[in-house]
């Protein structure tokens, strides 16, 4: 295999705990806001609350694939399923020939509490297209916002929602699980800075604005500002409106010289001369190449004439 991958390439990028944990903290809390559900491209507007929460004691008796079919439809969670199977198609590229024939969207996520020598949920749930389960001791970020977008759709057992106080604790208290671990808060209770500023309250206490009365003189460059450069040298008015006048006076005398030119009984008399000259020149030329005159002779007759 020409360049293969290599174990010495930097696979994993360091990231402090904390600030992972901050990112499923906030990856937990968009999947409560309906309107960033909807936006991922869930179907969620016939389900009756969100957090989806059910009860343990109907994930109790799944066993077969179509009775979690039946809860995922008792709850109006199965339209999701829908959209999953609608997208579901061939891959483009050669990754068809490398066990990834399809793609297709990502459906709900089933957070359940079982451990893994238990779990009826995965083992009813895990056929059913774009199902994905984790535990809630065990949440992963990659699928809680699958490509870094937040909020997607989760049904969650009622056993995994109440141990979510356990494994990241409270604003009351810290974690059970998490050593020393709170829950970040927000300084402010309401982000809205705009809304705040502008309110009759923050108005009645603070002062007016003050106008800023001092001026500024901006400073021009002579060389490229014709009233600097008189502010510095009044006799640069008299030397740009002499330049003008050259100027005109130039272009005068050009339009003048240029019409004379095309005269029609200048051009007559230039035409003449030139003639005149190019004989002259040919006899010139005509009476050098005859050796029967003396040099002297052909000066004496042609070049007095010219």
């Amino acid at each position: 295999m020409f360049a293969p991958t290599k174990i010495w390439r930097r696979w994993h990028r360091r990231i402090n705990k904390n600030q992972r944990r901050f990112a499923v903290c906030a990856a937990l809390a968009a999947t409560a806001v309906p309107a960033l559900v909807l936006s991922r491209g869930h179907r969620i507007e016939q389900v009756p609350e969100i957090p989806l929460v059910i009860a343990d004691s109907e994930f109790e008796g799944l066993a077969k694939t179509k009775e979690a079919v039946k809860l995922l439809q008792s709850v109006n969670a199965y339209n999701d399923i829908e959209r999953v199977k609608d997208t579901r198609k061939i891959r483009v590229g050669r990754g068809k020939a490398r066990n990834r024939r399809h793609v297709q969207k990502k459906g709900p996520l089933v957070i359940h509490n079982n451990e893994r020598g238990n779990n009826k949920v995965s083992l009813a749930m895990r056929n059913i297209p774009g199902i994905e389960l984790c535990n809630v001791h065990r949440l992963n970020l990659l699928q809680l916002a699958p490509g870094g977008h937040l909020g997607r759709f989760i049904i969650w057992t009622e056993g995994a929602f109440k141990q979510l106080n356990k494994v990241f604790g409270s604003f009351k208290g810290v974690s059970q699980q998490k050593r020393h671990y709170t829950l970040p808060r927000s300084i402010l209770t309401n982000p809205d800075i705009s809304r705040i500023i502008k309110s009759e309250e923050v108005k009645a206490v603070v002062r007016p604005s003050k106008r800023n009365t001092r001026g500024f003189i901006r400073k021009k460059n002579p060389l490229k500002n014709f009233d600097a450069m008189v502010k510095l040298n009044p006799y640069a008015l008299t030397l740009r409106r002499r330049a003008l006048l050259l100027a005109e006076k130039q272009k005068e005398d050009r339009a003048k010289g240029v019409k004379a030119k095309r005269d029609p009984a200048q051009l007559k008399k230039d035409k003449a001369k030139l003639k005149k000259r190019k004989e002259m020149r040919s006899k010139f030329y005509t009476l050098l190449h005859t050796p029967a005159i003396a040099p002297e002779r052909m000066l004496e007759e042609v070049a007095p004439k010219f």
